[in-house]
């Protein structure tokens, strides 16, 4: 289910963003940067986040 990023307090999706920024826990680059720029996307509607009911997890995806 897609989840209307704006709905949601500022801290609660920076903490959606950084837990999803670091998730494979491969990429060594400054977490900050990669936030801001997710953020940035969600805005530009270039990604949407998205709920997982099966999992009870978040996802950022392509908007199609």
């Amino acid at each position: 289910m897609q989840i209307p990023h704006r709905l949601l307090t500022p801290s609660a999706l920076r903490a959606i963003v950084a837990e999803f920024v670091t998730r494979d826990g491969t990429d060594h680059s400054a977490i900050e940067p990669r936030i801001e720029s997710v953020l940035r996307q969600l805005d530009s509607g270039a990604v949407v986040l998205y709920f997982e009911e099966a999992t009870a997890s978040c996802s950022i995806v392509r908007a199609e």
